[in-house]
Formats: structure tokens, sequence, C-alpha cells
């Protein structure tokens, strides 16, 4: 009756439910208990580190059996479940969730086990020094240990453990590999510390291990590709050949693409190759391009062969090993600076200095090519030309940036010489550069095939062959040099692409608009102090200007056609270059007057020259202008042109009379002896003033000048017309006057010359009346 009862209630389905609520609540109960277990057990071992290989593996075939009985569940519930859905659709949903909690802290347990397997058989593994089985392991462990941290549910305390243990054993990995890196690759320094110079490359040996010695048979070294697999896997191997590169462009190609006298050398010992330097004998200061090539190549070459180019482990073949290229992952960390390096430090200082050898510089660019070539064939290069390429082909760009930096420095190292370095300049004189050459056919001007009958129009009266010549004056040398520089550089761009035309013919143009700023700033003080320097500033700058006028119509065909429409011209800078001389010789003027004039402001007004004290003031004042007028004179002989020396001196000297003259036309009363003594002193100044016109060396040559003083000096005359009045009466005063027509009207006005009449003279019917004549 029983058995019947129970068939029919399996027939309506509610004893299976039944049977099904019971067993899933026995299968959670016995979960819980697992899981209790299981976490003990990983607590034990990962955080009280307990042995308990035995319980470990009594708890996986539990997990193992209760994650059946789950399935089969599962398989049943579904069934049940699509059968009464509409009898028992609430039942059998939570029947269900409680079985999918089961499964999930089921799951969490596999990965716990998953993981611990994981690190046993890491560490299995690593004490074989199979590295890469042992690196493949530990990233199975992290995985497990990534899926538990997303399951929000589980223990915190263990997975702090569980990370711990992962980290732990990672770092003893990677310290392992790092044994095995530094046996595999040995670089032996000098003991001294200064590691940049060239003594300390020359000591400087990178050792690369290449089997293992026969001493170390009993304890078998892993391959080399294992070591660098395994940092692969773990993701470490990027960083240790990023290092690697690092250490290897700082020690050994760095100084191979720097220093001229250092070749490498390449020892094959038993079981270790070495690179290492030796001194090389040489009068380059630059290594050439080729020759650090073929050396750089040479050193990648050892390294492909001995630790790039190796095969991958055997325990690996039937596994799907990544495709890692070594040799490209070098390449991408030391190229950039590698490439920057040569061409900063080699390529740089093998562009020509002259057109002529341009030529020759392809042998560079295929010498790159080839180097590139070999890179990319190494597999340390990758993809189209790099930059290195690049640069050796865009030789005519550099030439040009070359060229003009090297003349723009060479400028202004000219420019900030001594300005008192002189040469004589004459109306004959050349500069020293070549011939320019003839233009070219298309550029001569078509003469007409027309008849015409000969006519001579030449002028009776032709001009002096040096009209338009610069008067002998002396120059600073290195503006002299600096104009050199400049013909020569445009005389290169005749020769050069019509790139290179335009940019050296605008660093020729630089080239003065430099001059007109470093100049006058950087001699700022000496030429507000030294009269001289001054004045040879002034004759650079006419002489500069006066180069200008021509500079670009003698070039204007055979540079450029692009600069043949009228802009290869200098004559805009003229004004300028005047206007600069002129101005610095101008301020060093009106300081030589100042001087003059305090000079002479301590004469006393020339008052009172009865009195000893008064005259002798007077006298010293006379004597010190005379005496700054003659040194002037002296430090501007032969170098100012003569006609611009003698302008500058008569003025300088007219500056001084024009004093005297208002000072003694400026008094009340002159005594007889007033007068005698006034006279005294201008006729020092008479006697001594033409002397200070001594514009050159030869002192047979100055007498003409010395004649022409009052062609220079406006008030001589009037001062001459001063001295004959001191010494004259009334009625000679009245005869120079001659009703205004006479020279002392040309000199003086009638005011000034009836208020020295009344200074010299006492009142008396004579001096009024002939006060009254001067009108």
């Amino acid at each position: 009756m029983a058995s019947f009862v129970t068939e029919v209630l399996a027939q309506s389905g509610s004893l299976e439910k039944e049977d099904l609520g019971t067993r899933i609540s026995r299968l959670t109960r016995r979960v819980e208990e697992i899981k209790g277990e299981v976490c003990n057990l990983i607590s034990k071992k990962y955080s009280e580190f307990l042995p308990s290989m035995q319980n470990a593996q009594d708890l996986v075939t539990q997990v193992d059996k209760l994650s059946t009985d789950i399935d089969l569940l599962k398989s049943r519930i579904e069934s049940e479940v699509r059968r009464d859905l509409h009898v028992s659709t609430a039942e059998f949903t939570d029947l269900k969730q409680q079985l999918e909690r089961d499964s999930v802290v089921l799951n969490l347990l596999k990965q716990l086990q998953e993981f611990s397997t994981g690190i046993e058989d890491y560490n299995c593994a690593l004490t074989e020094k199979k590295y890469i089985s042992a690196a493949q392991h530990l990233e199975e462990a992290q995985k497990c240990l990534k899926l538990l941290k997303s399951r929000k549910c589980f223990d915190l305390k263990m997975l702090k453990s569980l990370s711990m243990e992962l980290t732990i054993q990672k770092q003893n990995i990677l310290y392992h590999l790092g044994e095995e890196w530094q046996k595999l690759i040995v670089w032996k320094f000098p003991p001294s510390k200064d590691t940049g110079s060239l003594e300390s490359y020359l000591q400087t040996e990178l050792h690369l291990c290449t089997e293992q010695p026969s001493e170390d048979k009993t304890v078998p070294r892993p391959p080399v590709s294992s070591i660098l697999l395994a940092f692969s896997i773990l993701g470490e191997l990027h960083i240790k050949l990023k290092s690697f590169g690092q250490m290897l462009l700082k020690h050994i190609l760095r100084p191979l693409a720097s220093y001229s006298s250092i070749h490498v050398v390449i020892e094959n010992q038993p079981n270790t190759v070495i690179i290492r330097f030796d001194s090389l004998m040489t009068d380059l200061e630059h290594p050439s391009p080729s020759k650090v090539f073929t050396e750089i190549q040479m050193v990648l070459e050892v390294l492909q062969k001995q630790l790039l180019d190796l095969p991958l482990d055997p325990d690996l073949e039937s596994e799907k090993a990544p495709a890692i290229v070594l040799a490209e992952m070098l390449g991408d960390v030391i190229w950039e600076d590698l490439s920057e390096c040569l061409i900063k430090n080699c390529l740089v200082y093998s562009i020509p200095t002259n057109s002529s050898k341009l030529q020759q510089y392809e042998e560079i660019i295929q010498s790159t090519e080839e180097f590139e070539n070999a890179l990319k064939e190494m597999k340390f290069l990758k993809g189209d030309t790099t930059d290195l390429l690049k640069y050796a082909r865009n030789i005519n760009s550099h030439f040009a940036n070359k060229k003009c930096q090297d003349v723009i420095v060479t400028a202004r190292n000219l420019m900030t010489s001594e300005i008192h370095n002189t040469v004589k300049i004459t109306p004959d004189s050349k500069l020293s550069v070549p011939d320019l050459p003839s233009p070219d056919e298309d550029n001569k001007l078509k003469v007409s095939t027309i008849q015409y009958h000969e006519v001579n129009l030449e002028p009776k009266n032709t001009l002096d062959q040096h009209s338009f010549s610069l008067p002998t004056c002396r120059i600073s040398e290195s503006v002299k040099k600096l104009m050199e520089l400049a013909y020569q550089t445009l005389l290169e761009a005749t020769t050069s692409s019509d790139q290179c035309a335009v940019q050296l013919f605008y660093s020729v143009r630089n080239i003065f608009h430099l001059f007109h700023d470093v100049v006058p700033t950087y001699h700022k003080e000496n030429l507000q102090k030294l009269p001289q320097l001054a004045a040879i500033h002034h004759n650079n700058c006419m002489y500069i200007a006066h180069h200008l006028l021509t500079l670009g119509h003698q070039f204007r065909l055979r540079i450029a056609p692009i600069l043949c429409d009228g802009t290869a011209t200098f004559v805009d800078l003229v004004p300028g270059f005047r206007r600069l001389g002129t101005e610095c010789f101008l301020a060093q003027m009106r300081a030589q007057k100042g001087e003059l004039l305090e000079r002479l402001s301590s004469a006393r007004s020339f008052s009172n020259m009865d009195d000893e004290e008064n005259y002798s003031a007077a006298t010293k004042a006379v004597r010190q202008v005379l005496h700054q007028l003659k040194r002037l004179g002296i430090v501007w002989q032969d170098v100012l042109p003569v006609n611009i020396y003698c302008k500058a001196m008569g003025t300088l000297l007219n500056t001084a009379i024009s004093e005297i003259i208002g000072k003694i036309t400026a008094l009340e009363d002159i005594s007889t002896e007033d007068g005698d003594r006034l006279y005294s002193l201008c006729k020092i100044v008479m006697d001594e003033g033409p002397q200070v016109f001594a514009p050159l060396s030869e002192e047979r040559k100055n007498k003409k000048y010395q004649e022409e003083v009052p062609v220079y000096v406006a008030k001589w005359m009037s001062f001459k017309e001063l001295m004959v009045i001191l010494q004259a009466n009334l009625q000679e005063i009245g005869d120079r006057w001659a009703d205004g027509k006479g020279p002392l009207a040309t000199a003086f006005s009638s005011s000034e010359v009836k208020a020295l009449i009344r200074a010299l003279f006492q009142n008396t019917e004579r001096r009024a009346a002939a006060l009254a004549k001067i009108k």
C-alpha cells in the first residue's frame, strides 16, 4: 500500500518536490561545511603557514562530488519546472535560487582550489628553474585571484592574504630571473665615479655570457630564451629591455657617435663575448658617419646573435608562445635617442661648409641608407624612412642652415672683438675676395643688331677716378673682415641652389641688422669715453654704408632668379648706418664741447686780469683748452678722413673761441692792464690754435690745413678783430668800423662794439664822438 501511494505521489510530482527540497537543503548544509573547511585551510596555509596537503586533497575530492550532485539536481529541477510550471512555479523558483547560490559558493571554492594548485605548481617549477612554466602558473593564480575579487560576497581578509601571497611569489620569481639576467649580461665599469669621460669609456666593458661555465655544469642554467620569455609573461620584459637599452646607449652607442678617437672591439672568449673600446689616433675632431654606422652595426649584430635572436624553450613547443621580436622591442626603446644622438653628435658636423663639397655628401647619404636597411634586416627598425635618413637627405636645407648659422656666429664674434685694432683704407683699397663669376648667358643683356653711327659723347672735363671712393681713413680690422665675410657669403650664394641662395642672402642682411644692434650696445661704454673709438666707429659705419650702396648691384645678375626682381639690395640699410656713425661721433663731440666749456668756466669770466690770481686762473684755463684740443688732434690723426677731421677740430676750436669772445665782450670795465693781459691770452690762442689742425702724421703736409683755419673756425676772424680792439685807440676802431662796412662790422654788431668801447675807454668827448659813429 505504501509503495502504491509513493508511486501515485511520484506521478503527481509532490513527492519529487519534497525529495528535491530535502536534498537541496542537505547539499546547502554540506556546501557551507566544505566552505568553512576550505576557508580554514586557506587561512592556515597562507596566513598561519601550516602544512595540510592531505586535507586539501580530501577537500578537493569532496568538492568534485558535490559539484556532480549539484549538476544532477539542476537538470532535474529544470525538467520539473518545465513540466509542472503551472502547478508549482514559486516552489521550484525558490529551490533553483537556493541551488544557484550554492553553485556560486561552490564556484568560488573551485577558484580557491585552482589558486592553491597554481601556487603549488609554481613552486615546483621555480625549484626546477623552469621559469616559463612557473611564470605561467603564477599568471593562472593571478587570474583566479582576480575572479575572486570580482565576487563581492567573498571574505576580504582572506583576499588580502591571497594577494599578499601572490605579490611575494611574483617578487620571488623576479628576483631569481634578475639573478639569471645579471649572469648573462655583465657590465664592468672603471673604479672612478666620473663615467662620462673618454678615459672611463675606454675602461668600460660589456660581457655577454654565451654558454654555461664547465665548473657549474652540476647546476644546469636555464636558456636565455626562457628567462626573457618568463619576463614577458610577467609583463616585465619591456622594463628590463628599456633599462638595458639605456645602459647600452649611454656607455656604448653614444660614445661611438661622439668621439673620433675610439673604436669598438669584439672579443670572443670561451663562454663569453666582450664588447669594449680601444683608443685610436686621429686628427678628426668628430667621427665620420660611415665609421660610426659600421661600428654601431657591429655592436647590434653581436647583441642580435647572442641575446635577441634565440630559439624558444623546447618545453613550449606544444604551447602557444607569444610572438616576441626582442630586437624590435630594443629598437623601440633606443632608436629615438640613438638617432637624435647620431644627428647631433655626428651628422651635424659632417655637413659641408662649402657648396662645392655637397656632391661628396652623397656617400654619407648612401651609408645612412645602408645602415638603416641593415637595422631593418635585424628587425631593430620597422616601417619606412626614419628621421635619421630624412635628415641626411635634406642636406641642402641643412647646409644652408649651417652656413647661415656659421656666418652669423662669425659675424658676431667679429662685432664683439676689439675696435681699436685698425687698418688703413685708401681710395685704391680693395677687399680680398675672389673675382665674381661671369653672369650666365641667359642673363646677359641682349644687344641690338641695329647699326649706329659712332658719336663721341665723352665730356671735356672728366671726374677724378676716386670721386666716388671712400676717403683715406682707418677702420677696425674686424669690420674689414666683416665685409669680406659678406662678399664671400654672397659669392657662395651664386653657386648654391635657389633655396640656399635666398637663405644666404638674407643671412648677409641679418649680419648688418645685427651690427646695428650689437656694436653700439656691446661697446657702449668705450664709445662714450674714448674719442678715438668713437671716430673709428664712425668710419666703420661709413665704410659699411659705402659698400652697401653697390653690394646688391654687384650680385644682381649672378644670384638666384627669385632675388633678381629688385629684392637683392642693401641700399635701404645705408641711411641707418650713416645715422649710426654720425650720432655716435656727434655724441662724442658734445662730450668734448662740454669739457671745453667746463675748463673755460674756471677762467673767472676773464674779469679783473690785473689781479695775478685771476690772470693765472684764466691762463691755466686757456692752456688746458689748447692741450685738450691738441690731444684730440693726435688721437684723431690718421683716423678720421681729412675733411671730417678739420671740421671736427674747427667746430671744437670755434666753441672755445666763441666762449672767450662772449666772456670778454660781456665785461663792463677793462683797464689798460686788463686789456694787455686779455690780448696776451688771445695771442696764445691765436698762435697755438692752428697747431691743433694736424690730420696727417707727416708734419709738413699739415701746414696747408693750418693756414686754412678761417675756413673751419667760423669765429676766427672775429677773434682777430677782438685782439685788434683790445690794442687799438678810438680812431683805429672807427676806421675799422668804416660806417658799418669795415672788417670790424663784419665780426661784431654795433652794440657789441659800443660795449667794448665803453669798457675800454673812459667817458670823454672823444669816446662819445666815437660811439656816435658806430651805428
